[in-house]
């Protein structure tokens, strides 16, 4: 299964952004990791079936955050992941 990688622009750090974004993988069963980047965007790897909400809840994201654009790409690496973390 391919891995999703997105990278998330906008006000998307110090807003419980990845938080949130745990708690959302949790809800659709998706397993990976999310990261704050020193150029103040998210980084998330994502690998699961529900992949299509998830996208939709990422550009959302919590009251406080701004997304402004999310980057997407398939990740084809061999990137294991047992459950969803923030790092």
């Amino acid at each position: 299964m391919r891995i999703l990688k997105a990278k998330v622009h906008g006000k998307v750090q110090g807003v419980w952004f990845r938080k949130y974004t745990l708690d959302c993988a949790n809800r659709f069963g998706i397993v990976g990791i999310v990261k704050n980047l020193d150029d103040g965007t998210v980084l998330v790897y994502a690998k699961g079936k529900n992949l299509e909400k998830f996208k939709k809840y990422l550009k959302i994201g919590p009251p406080d955050s701004d997304v402004n654009n999310i980057d997407y790409s398939w990740d084809t690496s061999k990137i294991e992941f047992s459950d969803f973390k923030i790092e």
